[in-house]
């Protein structure tokens, strides 16, 4: 998966940075390389969610996708 992120030199030093195809996704870091592994990890987590087993039907489908 490919996203673009908005980086911004922070007013205290260091960068922050957001990621405007999630919503409320941003993080910060005091150097470039500690930014873009805190963004990393932000969309890991802004992204995953626990989803319960769904009950299954005998004429459901289940079908996996990648996005």
């Amino acid at each position: 998966m490919k996203l673009k992120i908005v980086v911004h030199e922070a007013e205290e030093g260091g960068f922050w940075a957001e990621v405007p195809a999630i919503p409320g996704c941003a993080t910060q870091g005091e150097t470039m390389t500690e930014l873009m592994e805190n963004v990393k990890e932000a969309v890991e987590g802004c992204l995953s969610i626990d989803i319960d087993t769904p009950k299954q039907f005998a004429s459901d489908q289940i079908l996996e996708i990648a996005i």
